[in-house]
């Protein structure tokens, strides 16, 4: 009976020396990454880079909203989080991902998309399609139109960033989005950016993760991925960005 007992614990000895030697090959894992719509599009390139290196773990992408990134972090409820605002939180790291920042929207056959900039309250007047969830981005641009004392004509509010891309594709109105979300649209003439001096707002994309305690195999990987992307995307970036104001 006991060496039935020792034959078996020696078994299960082995497969969990052979799991541990997969999970520190980066043959098996998980990454989690908490993101608001905005973040996707960002993430996508560095996501698609690391499985390249990595195909056999699964980078797990999760809709959080941006208020609740940080906590969902620092209690370890995720490897990582995507912001666009620095964090005074010392438990936490961050890395860059580059600049972004929001531009105006609008059909290609509107009267503005041939404009070379358009004023705040230009843009305010005309019918807005506005993102209906509170974020940072969304309450600076409420701020700056109001000190213009100009009143904003929203007239139809959705939930995710692909609705406001179709609605405005629609002519159902003009809307603000980060650049990067649009680019695609930008190049194949769906949608035509609009500069508005006052609400272009650059802000730096951010990702955060947990100073201790040390991050998985898999999410240290992930980690270099990401500082070795940040260090060889500006320029490509950017020479996207000027193909698709022209």
């Amino acid at each position: 009976m006991l060496r039935d007992y020792a034959e078996r614990l020696l078994r299960l000895s082995e497969e969990a020396e052979a799991s541990v030697r997969e999970i520190e090959d980066l043959r098996r894992g998980r990454v989690l990454i908490g993101t608001n719509d905005s973040g996707i599009p960002i993430l996508l390139p560095l996501v698609a880079e690391f499985q390249e290196l990595y195909p056999r773990i699964l980078v797990d992408m999760r809709r959080v909203h941006t208020r609740h990134i940080l906590v969902e972090v620092v209690q370890g409820n995720l490897d990582f989080g995507f912001i666009t605002f620095h964090s005074s939180e010392g438990r936490l790291r961050e890395i860059s991902l580059g600049d972004d920042e929001l531009v105006a929207i609008v059909h290609p056959s509107h009267r503005f998309a041939n404009r070379s900039k358009v004023t705040v309250a230009e843009w305010a007047k005309e019918p807005v399609v506005f993102h209906n969830e509170p974020s940072p981005a969304r309450e600076r641009v409420v701020k700056i139109v109001a000190e213009r004392n100009a009143v904003m004509n929203i007239r139809v509010a959705i939930p995710s960033l692909d609705g406001i891309k179709l609605a405005v594709e629609a002519g159902m109105g003009v809307s603000m989005l980060p650049r990067r979300c649009v680019i695609n649209e930008l190049r194949r003439k769906q949608l035509a950016a609009v500069p508005i001096p006052e609400l272009r707002l650059p802000r730096q994309m951010r990702l955060v993760y947990r100073r201790a305690p040390r991050l998985s195999q898999a999410a240290t990987a992930f980690l270099k991925v990401a500082t070795l992307h940040n260090r060889n995307k500006p320029a490509k970036v950017a020479h996207i960005d000027r193909q698709a104001d022209r």
